[in-house]
């Protein structure tokens, strides 16, 4: 019989379940949909997306308080469910083109919800009511503008976030000309995609480090011009920062990461893709025989190498 190591199951299933919301889109900023002044409207459940029929098709609406969504499945892309992100409905898993869900949005707010099986390759979508605003924007002359509450408040040399999505690695000057002196960070502001690893690196004016608001990061000061501190973003979000001498001169910054919220963190791609073969497994009898024998010739193997091995 073949054995599959429950913490095994547990570690790949966690790593899909960790994995939330916002932007709906890994990488991209929802274009919101006007659906105001209509008592129901329809959202597609398999649209194109994603690297295949894995989208909500419109990503965004914007509906008033008392209209009813209907979200319909086109058939393709596989099995697929609506879920939201506050538990206030759930959908079946459905294949069938033509098959429906419903929920009247009755409040304003801002509702995330998503597709359990095809979450984490980001098949998330966002429901405003009334005048809500998505999350981390506000609504501007038809676009969005992100907000920092405050944050860059006195800093000179702020002035918009810096686009520079679509990078695999981005580059940050410590000790940029500003506030007064070498007392700024360059661009002070950027959005980058979830995945994307940005260096901050030092200009060699002053003693500078770059520490996380929240934590999830700090370096060592330093003063040398080859002096670099690297961090990767998983989470989707906004993370400020700041350098600790400099603090109240304003020498702070902001990165803002399109993708997924809360990601997941310390689970290896490995680890991550056993987890969504095991949702695969089960939703098909076919995948789930093909999953075991998968880890059956993986054990098997080990087990041959081990007895293989030379005695010591």
């Amino acid at each position: 019989m073949t054995h599959v190591a429950r913490r095994d199951v547990l570690r790949g299933g966690a790593g899909i379940a960790a994995l939330s919301l916002l932007p709906p889109v890994a990488g991209e900023s929802p274009t919101v949909v006007d659906e105001t002044g209509k008592e129901e409207v329809t959202v597609v459940v398999g649209a194109e997306g994603n690297g295949g029929t894995y989208a909500f098709g419109p990503v965004a609406v914007r509906i008033d308080p008392g209209t009813r969504v209907v979200w319909e499945w086109s058939g393709d892309g596989g099995m697929h469910n609506v879920v939201a992100a506050d538990g206030s409905f759930k959908s079946d898993l459905q294949q069938k083109a033509g098959a429906t869900f419903s929920h009247t949005f009755e409040t304003d707010g801002a509702i995330d919800y998503y597709c359990e099986p095809h979450r984490a390759m980001g098949m998330e979508g966002v429901v405003l009511v009334g005048d809500a605003a998505l999350p981390g924007a506000a609504a501007e002359n038809g676009t969005t503008k992100t907000t920092y509450d405050g944050w860059f408040d006195g800093v000179d040399n702020f002035d918009g976030t810096v686009d520079m999505t679509g990078k695999d690695a981005v580059t940050v000057d410590v000790g940029a000309r500003a506030n007064g002196g070498p007392y700024g960070f360059g661009p002070a502001a950027i959005r980058v995609d979830a995945g994307t690893k940005v260096t901050w690196r030092w200009s060699g004016d002053g003693i500078h480090n770059v520490v996380a608001e929240d934590g999830s990061f700090k370096s060592d000061l330093y003063g040398d011009s080859s002096a670099t501190f690297t961090h990767t973003f998983h989470s989707g979000g906004i993370t400020k920062y700041f350098c600790e001498p400099h603090r109240g001169m304003g020498m702070k910054g902001a990165v803002v990461v399109d993708g997924p919220k809360n990601a997941t963190a310390g689970i290896s791609p490995g680890e991550l893709a056993l987890g969504g073969g095991f949702v695969t497994a089960l939703l098909s009898p076919i995948a789930f025989a093909l999953f075991l024998s998968s880890r059956k010739n993986r054990y098997t193997s080990h087990i041959t190498q081990v007895r293989n091995r030379p005695q010591q």
